[in-house]
């Protein structure tokens, strides 16, 4: 008795998370194989990508599959298990077609009714197997009519290699659009290029002081390096989400931009490669650090808005109680500040009052 063999079916089905543009071009990409043979997969019917697989192959073609978002099944290879070298426990028989038995061709994966012959690519079937049975034993391989049969039919099993195409993470670009980030990494590098810009533009600044020309050109060219670098850093943000990079052009829209912009930050990535490539490699912990630091930005600008006023409202009390006049002492007498009236001389003895008055006067 052989090992049981395998094959791997596509009925054209997409993972959850998938979109068919997407899965094409994963496909097109782990295939090395052009758009338009991809499509002759979406038609419905099962198509067998790979046959005559171990158990262990089986399981790593699954895999790449899924996760370039192919939704694949794994079934037993009956084509591929046949022999024509009669043995103890296999006797070979002849076998009246069923129209009610369904089979594979080994040859291209089309799916028919059990016959002598493939209505696809017309081989033999059986002495198709004992072809491959003799070349089996010689060692030899056949690629010829396979690739021959991969061009008559839409039904052709691909013939690259699936496993070891796409690497497990993807490469760091900090100077280009090409390339995914994730949400951690995006603050991360958002608040190292800000902590850059400060000092470049204090310098800039500095220079403004003595050539106002030269320094404002200083400043302009800085303020677009800086533009720039934000359009990188948010394109491979919107890829790794599975966006076209054009949507960074909605954070220059009014209102719209707000709202944008904390989707970019909330939204996750997409599990596994997709069609801007493979995923980003795991977080430094530079990379956590500085990402942390953006998000305490605006925590420490919320107080200080609120501290600031208040602040100010203290200084301004303070500052009219200084100039407020002293209260006076209650406890010391009051002094009449009139002048005191002229003394009156009293009047001589037998002199009329009158006289005296009119004297005074």
């Amino acid at each position: 008795m052989t090992d049981t063999r395998y094959k791997i079916v596509f009925t054209g089905e997409l993972m959850p998370t998938a979109t068919l543009d997407a899965v094409k071009d994963n496909l097109a990409r782990l295939f090395k194989s052009d758009r338009d043979k991809i499509d002759g997969l979406f038609t419905g019917n099962p198509v067998a990508l790979k046959r005559d697989l171990t158990d262990a192959e089986a399981d790593k073609y699954v895999g790449a599959l899924q996760n370039a978002g192919a939704k694949v099944y794994k079934e037993k290879d009956l084509a591929s298990s046949l022999s024509l070298v009669e043995t103890d426990d296999h006797h070979t028989a002849a076998v009246e077609p069923d129209e009610n038995v369904r089979m594979t061709c080994p040859k291209c994966g089309h799916e028919q009714a059990q016959g002598i012959e493939c209505s696809a690519c017309g081989i033999v079937i059986e002495k198709y197997l004992a072809r491959q049975a003799q070349l089996a034993e010689a060692g030899a391989t056949e690629p010829a009519p396979a690739a021959a049969a991969a061009v008559a039919s839409p039904y052709a099993t691909p013939q690259a290699q699936v496993g070891d195409v796409m690497p497990e993470y993807g490469e760091l670009n900090y100077f280009t659009v090409e390339g995914r980030i994730g949400r951690v990494r995006y603050l991360g590098w958002s608040m190292a290029m800000t902590l850059l810009a400060i000092p470049i533009m204090g310098v800039f600044a500095g220079i403004s002081a003595l050539s106002s020309i030269f320094g404002g050109l200083l400043v302009i060219l800085a303020v677009i390096a800086m533009v720039v670098v934000g359009v990188f850093i948010g394109a491979k943000r919107l890829h790794d989400i599975g966006w076209s990079a054009w949507l960074w052009l909605l954070l220059l829209v009014p209102a719209v931009g707000s709202v944008f912009a904390i989707i970019m930050l909330v939204v996750p990535g997409t599990p596994g490669p997709n069609r801007y490539g493979p995923p980003p490699p795991p977080n430094s912990k530079g990379v956590v650090v500085l990402a942390w630091t953006m998000l305490l930005v605006p925590i420490i600008g919320i107080l200080a808005a609120i501290a600031l006023p208040a602040y100010q409202g203290y200084v301004q009390q303070a500052e009219e109680s200084s100039y407020s006049e002293p209260a006076v002492d209650s406890a010391e007498p009051s002094v009449d500040m009139a002048e005191p009236a002229e003394a009156v001389e009293p009047a001589e003895p037998g002199e009329p009052a009158d006289e005296a008055e009119s004297s005074q006067e």
